[in-house]
């Protein structure tokens, strides 16, 4: 991987707190074209960091992470209708100060993207993209909205966004926020004063399986530098670390978490995905609507699996699958040793005849046939129990 100093790193996007990281002596990698922390020695590496999410509390700047906010322009309702055209989910079920997973999709049913609808106001939505697809996402919203009665603005640069993640979060945030955290519902959100900051956007969302909140504020380097330390000093009892990517990584391949250019794709489809859940076919019109109708009447060509390793070995993204007999039936799309379970684990697309849980599935390793399981997803599943602070 490349460090954050080589000059194949200079033309990379920056997040305010990027000297931070560099000071800390994080690890710096190119992730869709930002020079991002993958891990930082200070917090013990991936493993010490993933660690301490699952049992502590964790902390990462996702500032990366785009943002696009849709209101109404003259009409009420202009900005629904938009978002209902864009996205797959009901956005039109969402209360004010609620968020949904949900993902904007090409006219095949294909990914554009997922993301997290927020419904700010009345008529007024905020989008959260994926950092290694910003442009290509407001591009499509932008194209996608022409005539519609809605205003589109690109937020991103306009925020950093902390996420504060495992089940000592709230206890670490509350210090720092009026905004009463016990009352915040897992996608619910608030605005409130943080660092004393006010209207400051307070996510009770992450990307980790864990309780856990993101925090939005302005982006400006000694704003974004004294919140990332005042987070950190209100952490300290409860032994708060610095985490990067690699544990991110980890802590949602364990609660299957799809990730783009892995689980979906403009080459996958949703069925295929396994996101059925987040996709309302009733609301009415969509873009990719149409041909989902057909391709759930067509049935699965290939589904996601769960796949654990019996054979020693780890399932690496892009690892062929095989059948015994030595035949390719399918890839890896994530995987990793699970610091968590002790155990190797991945997700991959194989042939729905292949979904059942204990079916054996060999991974091409290193040339050589490895044999792995289909077992339950998640992989983990946290005990949804909201510590009162």
């Amino acid at each position: 991987m490349d460090s954050g100093n080589s000059p194949a790193n200079s033309g990379l996007r920056k997040t305010a707190l990027n000297a931070l990281h560099k000071r800390l002596g994080a690890k710096m990698v190119n992730f869709g074209g930002w020079d991002m922390p993958v891990e930082y020695p200070c917090s013990g590496g991936l493993m010490c960091e993933h660690r301490a999410v699952r049992g502590g509390v964790g902390v990462f700047d996702v500032s990366h992470m785009g943002d696009i906010r849709i209101h109404g322009a003259k009409k009420a309702g202009g900005a629904l209708a938009a978002v209902e055209h864009l996205t797959m989910n009901d956005a039109s079920k969402l209360a004010i100060g609620q968020a949904q997973y949900s993902a904007m999709l090409y006219p095949n049913g294909t990914f554009v993207d997922d993301v997290i609808v927020h419904r700010l106001g009345e008529d007024d939505y905020l989008l959260v993209i994926n950092a290694g697809t910003r442009e290509k996402d407001i591009s499509w919203v932008r194209e996608n909205t022409k005539g519609m009665d809605c205003a589109v603005e690109e937020l991103s640069d306009a925020y950093t966004q902390l996420a504060i993640q495992g089940p000592r979060a709230a206890e670490v945030l509350q210090k720092l926020t009026d905004a009463k955290l016990e009352t915040i519902k897992n996608y619910w959100f608030t605005h409130g004063t943080v660092c004393g900051l006010t209207n400051a956007l307070v996510a009770r969302t992450g990307y980790t399986g864990e309780d856990g909140f993101e925090i939005y504020v302005p982006s400006d380097v000694a704003t974004s530098e004294r919140v990332w330390t005042e987070v950190f000093a209100a952490g300290k009892e409860f032994g708060i670390v610095a985490c990067g990517l690699g544990a991110r990584n980890t802590l949602r391949l364990e609660s299957k978490m799809a990730l783009y250019e892995h689980e979906i794709s403009d080459k996958i489809n949703v069925w295929e995905a396994g996101l059925d859940r987040y996709c309302h076919l009733e609301k009415g019109a969509f873009i990719g609507r149409d041909v989902l109708v057909r391709l759930k009447n067509d049935g699965l060509r290939r589904a996601l699996v769960g796949l654990e390793m019996v054979e020693r070995g780890i399932a690496r993204d892009g690892y062929r699958c095989l059948d015994e007999s030595g035949n390719e039936i399918g890839v890896v799309t994530s995987g990793s040793p699970s610091p968590t379970l002790g155990k190797n684990i991945a997700l991959a697309y194989v042939p729905p005849s292949m979904t059942g849980l204990g079916t054996a599935v060999f991974v091409e390793i290193r040339g050589q046939k490895c044999k792995a399981v289909v077992v339950a997803t998640p992989f983990y599943k946290r005990v949804r129990k909201v510590r009162t602070v």
